[in-house]
C-alpha cells in the first residue's frame, strides 16, 4: 500500500488544484512547495514528506487524509498494518501511520507517531480551528505549541493544543518514543 501514495496523492492533488482553479504557479506560492514539486508529485514521480503534504493541504484548505484519500467498501475495514500508509520524514526518524481508512474527507484523523531517540520533528500551522489530541504510549517527550512554554509528557499523559500554530514534538529519550494522535479540523459553519 506505501507504493500506491505517491500515485494517490497526485491524482488528489491535481483534482484540488483543478477544482479550486488553481494553477501549479498560483498553488506553488499559496503553498510555499516549488512549482516543480508539485508537478512531480502530480504525475506520482515524487513521494512527498510529511512536512510538505502539510503545506499542501493548509493551502487548499483541506485536510491532510484528503490528498491521501482513496476509494474504500463500505461496513469494516481492517487496517493491516503490514499495509499500512506510513509517511516518514527527517530521514525517517519521524513516522506518521493513519489509523483510519483514507476513503474521503473527515473531521477527525487518528494517527500512530514514531519518534526517533532524541530527534526533534517541527510542523508548521495547520489550517485554522485544527485541534490536536496526543497521548505518550511509550517514552519522553517535549511539545511546543506556538508561543506556548515547552510541557514535557511520560508514559501515559496526554495534551490537546490548538495546531493552527507552528508546533513542535520531541523525543527527550534515546530510544523511539510512541504517540497517538487525534486530529480535529474546525467543521464548517454554512449559513
Amino acid at each position: 500500500m506505501a507504493e500506491d501514495i505517491p500515485a494517490i496523492v497526485g491524482s488528489n492533488l491535481r483534482k484540488l488544484r483543478t477544482r479550486r482553479g488553481h494553477s501549479l504557479e498560483r498553488l506553488a506560492k499559496l503553498s510555499g512547495v516549488s512549482r516543480a514539486m508539485l508537478g512531480q508529485i502530480e504525475t506520482g514521480k515524487s513521494a512527498p514528506t510529511i512536512s510538505v503534504l502539510w503545506k499542501i493541504a493548509t493551502a487548499l484548505d483541506v485536510s491532510f487524509a484528503t490528498l491521501l484519500a482513496n476509494e474504500t467498501e463500505r461496513g469494516v475495514t481492517v487496517l493491516s498494518r503490514a499495509k499500512a500508509k506510513v509517511l516518514t520524514s527527517s530521514e525517517g526518524r519521524f513516522q506518521s501511520r493513519a489509523l483510519f481508512p483514507f476513503d474521503g474527507e473527515r473531521k477527525v484523523e487518528f494517527y500512530e507517531l514514531r519518534i526517533a531517540g532524541l530527534h526533534r520533528e517541527v510542523a508548521a500551522a495547520h489550517q485554522q480551528g485544527t485541534v490536536e489530541n496526543l497521548v505518550v504510549s511509550s517514552g519522553t517527550v517535549e511539545i511546543i505549541a506556538g508561543d506556548e512554554p515547552a510541557r514535557v509528557l511520560s508514559e501515559g499523559d496526554a495534551i490537546v493544543f490548538d495546531a493552527d500554530v507552528p508546533h513542535s514534538y520531541r523525543n527527550l529519550g534515546t530510544t523511539e518514543a510512541i504517540l497517538y494522535l487525534v486530529m480535529t479540523y474546525v467543521e464548517e459553519v454554512r449559513v
